[in-house]
C-alpha cells in the first residue's frame, strides 16, 4: 500500500469519525425536537399527516439535523407520541425532560421553537392549545414566549 492511498484511508476514517460525532452531538438536539413536535401535535389530541410531513420536511432541510435519516426521526417523533398517547403525565415528563436539555444552548433552543411552530401551524391552524403548550415549551427553554408572539 502506497503513501497516498494510506492517506486517503486515513482521510476517509476521519469523514467517518465527524460524521459519527456529529450524531453524537446533535442526538439531544433531535430528541427534545421531537419531544417538542410531539407535544405540540398531540395538544389538540391528534397528529395530523400535515403536521407529520412538515416536522418530516424541516429536519431533512435542516444542515444540523441532516447527519439523521428520515427512519431516525420518525422513530423518535412515534416514540414520544407513543408515550404521550400511553400516559399523558409520564409522557409530557419525558418530552420535558429531552427539551430541558436544549435550555442551555440559546441557538439550538430558537431553532427548536421555530420548528415546533412552523409544524404546530403547518395544518392551517395554529389553535389555543397548541400555543399554550409551545409557550410551555419556550419557558421550559428559558426564552420569552413574547418574541415568539406567545403569552
Amino acid at each position: 500500500m502506497g503513501f497516498d492511498t494510506f492517506l486517503s484511508r486515513l482521510k476517509s476514517k476521519a469523514s467517518e469519525l465527524k460524521t459519527e460525532a456529529l450524531k453524537y452531538k446533535n442526538k439531544d438536539f433531535l430528541n427534545a425536537a421531537m419531544a417538542g413536535c410531539a407535544l405540540v401535535a398531540m395538544a389538540d389530541g391528534s397528529v395530523s399527516a400535515e403536521e407529520k410531513q412538515k416536522m418530516t420536511k424541516f429536519i431533512e432541510s435542516n444542515d444540523a439535523l441532516s447527519v439523521f435519516t428520515t427512519s431516525d426521526v420518525i422513530k423518535a417523533f412515534q416514540e414520544y407520541v407513543g408515550q404521550l398517547e400511553f400516559d399523558k403525565h409520564i409522557g409530557e415528563a419525558k418530552a420535558f425532560q429531552a427539551l430541558h436539555k436544549m435550555k442551555s444552548n440559546e441557538g439550538a433552543a430558537r431553532l427548536l421553537v421555530r420548528m415546533v411552530i412552523a409544524v404546530a401551524s403547518s395544518d392551517g391552524n395554529f389553535d389555543a392549545s397548541e400555543q399554550a403548550v409551545a409557550s410551555k415549551i419556550v419557558k421550559e427553554l428559558g426564552l420569552n414566549p413574547s418574541e415568539f408572539e406567545l403569552t
